[in-house]
């Protein structure tokens, strides 16, 4: 068989992985509730990078520059799988119609940025890391 092969023909992958992001979220039993966090593709990324890109004004001069406030939204509302911030429910009780608000305003700082750090690391924890001798085994 060629190599050519397995590029062909990857293992279709979407990881995921539970994480406690706060002990606020709790369900009726009072048992803490976590957010279910998935992989992106580089393809998802560059879509997310895109959407997020912006255009002002200097010296009369119209300059592209990337929202990276925007862009860390969208990277959490599409790598959350639980609870989809999409979700109509959720977004009227967050009192927001645009699902990137919603970790915002659900979320204290120290939360979201422990979400974002749970996001980046299971990106950098997946497959794409592997070195040749972790392939071979």
């Amino acid at each position: 068989m060629s190599k050519l092969y397995a590029f062909l023909n990857p293992e279709p992958i979407e990881e995921t992985k539970e994480v406690i992001i706060s002990n606020r979220f709790k369900d009726e039993n009072g048992n803490v509730i976590p957010f279910v966090i998935r992989t992106i593709s580089q393809e998802e990324n560059n879509r997310l990078v895109n959407k997020s890109r912006k255009i002002r004004k200097e010296n009369g001069v119209s300059v592209e520059y990337l929202d990276h406030v925007e862009l860390t939204k969208r990277l959490a509302v599409a790598a959350v799988k639980e609870p989809d911030f999409t979700n109509k429910e959720l977004c009227d009780r967050y009192g927001t119609l645009d699902p990137l608000e919603v970790p915002c305003k659900m979320l204290r700082s120290g939360e979201f940025n422990r979400l974002m750090e749970e996001i980046r690391n299971l990106a950098e924890k997946s497959g794409d890391n592997l070195t040749l001798d972790d392939a071979k085994n």
